[in-house]
């Protein structure tokens, strides 16, 4: 089945991900030649390509506005190529022995390994995280895609098998509407999945969006405090927030003014630097653009009546006065009618509410629009199994702050957080991109002497 996969950023539609110039050297996947930025080359039918396009996107190392790279807007005839390019090679690939496949995915992880400074360096150049959490990341998924598709070829890949296209609209629409696509898989905002999830499964497409998401946490009195506490900053704060599972919402049953100035006072102290220092915390946000919306949305709570606890809008970092860092913020008393509350801020910002009780608490969470992952603290079991029948998230953790399973598990978001049938990860993941087949077979001589028009039974 030719698929296509889509991948986001802190602003929607991600931009294809690329290298810092300190992996370029010897990189196929760069246009040869001294311009500098360089310029990011196409990967169709296992070569990788300079694109013809006039048009490029910029890439920016958010700590330092610099441009690291270039990426050009594929064609229409170089997107038909890729496309051509992955016809031809599933026949091939799909009749190739479990066997075979793994001995191509174990080298592949081989050299992934022997090669996790180079692409948590990459990582963190375009997007900004610490490299400590880059590291995470080179695990989990294709973040430095193109470094990845370079090792992947290493590793025996066949030609045709991965494609890498880069592009805005016009791009994925081509992929929404090629017949030749038969399913298209997707990470990133709501407005861009929606329009994605509609215009493909139009189109015939079997279709997976994973969209936006306010995951919460519900805290009861009898939490573990300093356990609870270090929870919610990890998970709060970690990556600068910009996580489709970071834990941005905490609603305290009974008030959070007893945690609020521990809360605050551990938040303080994280360090805010460049994702290249080793004793940073957070790193910058990933665009102007996305640090702009971040302070407009604290703005907008203050403004409506919270409580702005913690304010790391207009932190500097010495070296990096350019950088797109906020630090740590907290806004307190956060109603669920407030701008802050009903939209995804994915940026370094906690939101804390109240709850009279369990049930006003789970109520709260299940009002929200969005359905991605929700935890709860306590050490009562009772509470715990209450909340976990209850409530309406599809990652629940308890006593967990980010409850993201283990790949062998599905991904199970739910409400607008995805639009689909079948779930990325664990046994959905593998139906997403299976095309199912029943096969009857019949060897016994048929009887010659009459023809039987009525539907086979069990029955003699």
């Amino acid at each position: 089945m030719l698929r296509a996969v889509l991948l986001r950023s802190a602003s929607g539609l991600r931009r294809s991900p690329m290298a810092a110039p300190l992996s370029t050297a010897a990189a196929s996947w760069l246009a040869e030649g001294t311009s500098s930025p360089p310029r990011v080359r196409l990967l169709i039918g296992g070569d990788f390509v300079e694109s013809k396009a006039t048009e490029h996107v910029d890439v920016t190392n958010p700590a330092t506005q610099e441009v690291v790279s270039r990426i050009p807007l594929t064609t229409a005839d170089e997107f038909r190529a890729a496309v051509d390019a992955a016809r031809t090679a599933f026949p091939g690939w799909r009749n190739t022995p479990v066997t075979a496949r793994q001995r191509i995915m174990f080298k592949y992880q081989e050299l992934i390994r022997a090669n996790m400074d180079k692409l948590a360096e990459n990582i963190t150049t375009e997007q900004g995280k610490t490299l400590k959490d880059a590291w995470g990341d080179v695990f989990r998924g294709l973040g430095a895609a193109m470094m990845l598709a370079e090792l992947a070829m290493e590793a025996g890949l066949p030609k045709g098998v991965l494609n890498i296209v880069h592009g805005t609209h016009d791009v994925v629409n081509n992929i929404c509407d090629d017949e030749a696509i038969k399913a298209v898989s997707f990470v990133g905002s709501n407005t861009a999945g929606m329009h994605i999830y509609s215009r493909a499964s139009a189109s015939g497409k079997r279709v997976q969006c994973n969209m936006g998401a306010k995951n919460h946490a519900i805290i009861l009195p009898d939490a573990d405090r300093d356990a609870t506490l270090n929870a919610l900053i990890a998970a709060g704060f970690g990556a600068a927030g910009q996580r489709c599972m970071a834990l941005s919402t905490a609603v305290f049953v009974g008030g959070s003014e007893p945690w609020e100035d521990e809360l605050v006072k551990r938040a303080s102290n994280l360090v805010v630097n460049s994702g290249t220092a080793n004793d940073a915390d957070l790193g910058p946000v990933i665009s102007t653009q996305a640090k702009d919306r971040i302070c407009k949305l604290v703005q907008s709570g203050a403004d409506s009546g919270a409580r702005l606890v913690l304010d790391g809008r207009e932190i500097v970092v010495p070296q990096f006065e350019d950088g797109n860092f906020i630090g740590p913020t907290v806004l307190a008393d956060v109603k669920s009618d407030m701008e802050c509350y009903q939209e995804e801020i994915f940026g370094p910002v906690l939101l804390l509410m109240k709850a009279e009780s369990l049930d006003d608490a789970i109520q709260i969470v299940n009002r929200n629009k969005y359905g991605n992952g929700a935890s709860i603290f306590t050490t009562s079991g009772v509470s715990a199994r209450k909340f976990q029948t209850d409530i309406e998230a599809g990652q629940v953790g308890i006593n967990v702050p980010i409850p993201v399973p283990l790949p062998f598990f599905s991904f199970t978001g739910s409400k607008a957080s995805f639009a689909g049938d079948l779930n990325f990860y664990g046994k959905a993941g593998v139906q997403f991109f299976t095309q199912i087949k029943t096969i009857t077979q019949q060897w016994k001589e048929s009887s010659p002497q009459r023809v039987s028009l009525s539907m086979p039974t069990s029955q003699k």
